[in-house]
């Protein structure tokens, strides 16, 4: 997926997301998140957006300070807090629409180009939580499926593949994901020392098939395997969600 097609789900995702919360309040608990309210989820995506606004305008390929990082992710109180968010995803899509193409600036695993990395990022860490707001919300979500075997990419190779991830497994486990209406398909192994993830659907201890979107909300630990199809072990499913924890 291209750079512009990431910004505009970015920028109708946010807007979903907030309008979700307007709507619920910002006490109503976030089933998917059990220690998160809606308040901490727009502190926490809000600081995420400032934090990649920063970074994309930094100019700087090195990874922002704790001081920087501490700083940014400083939200306000409830009265201010859903204006404030709305305002970060804004200053956030500005800083990406703005940007020149060949912008440097820090990236945590390889991408075409800097601000292709930080739309792709964005809109996948936004997608997220706007379907964390809406189960919040009692509504039902969708992802469009080619947005969904893009997001089930850059998890298994990017955001799980990153150096310095502590995702590992003893015993090992293999698991291959099959969406039904992309071309795409991923082997993920995870061994004692590491891990690493194969093109196409290879042999594996499980097998998970079914639309883009169901296998993307699973992976995420935003679904469950209603709508998927397993085939092997069900116990590496249960694995899985103990070892692949993202917020």
């Amino acid at each position: 997926m291209d750079i512009a097609t990431h910004l505009d789900i970015l920028r109708a995702d946010g807007e979903l997301l907030a309008d979700t919360a307007e709507h619920t309040g910002l006490d109503a608990p976030v089933p998917s998140c059990p220690d998160w309210r809606i308040r901490d989820l727009l502190a926490h995506l809000g600081g995420v957006h400032r934090w990649a606004a920063f970074v994309v305008r930094s100019g700087s390929i090195t990874r922002p300070s704790r001081e920087d990082t501490t700083a940014l992710f400083q939200a306000p109180g409830d009265g201010e807090l859903l204006d404030w968010y709305r305002t970060t995803h804004a200053d956030l899509l500005k800083a990406l629409t703005t940007a020149a193409p060949d912008t440097r600036a820090w990236t945590f695993f390889e991408a075409p180009s800097a601000i292709a990395f930080w739309a792709r990022r964005q809109a996948h860490e936004t997608a997220v939580h706007r379907v964390d707001a809406e189960l919040a919300a009692g509504r039902p979500s969708t992802v469009p499926a080619e947005f969904a075997a893009d997001g089930i990419d850059e998890l298994l190779t990017g955001f799980l593949s990153r150096p310095g991830r502590n995702l590992v497994a003893d015993p090992p486990l293999s698991i291959a994901i099959a969406p039904d209406d992309d071309s795409a398909a991923w082997t993920m192994r995870i061994a004692t020392d590491g891990r690493r993830v194969e093109s196409g659907a290879g042999p594996a201890d499980l097998t998970v098939s079914g639309p883009a979107e169901n296998l993307y909300l699973l992976l995420w630990n935003r679904a469950d395997t209603t709508g998927c199809r397993l085939a092997g072990d069900p116990e590496v499913m249960v694995r899985w969600h103990e070892l692949a924890t993202v917020d």
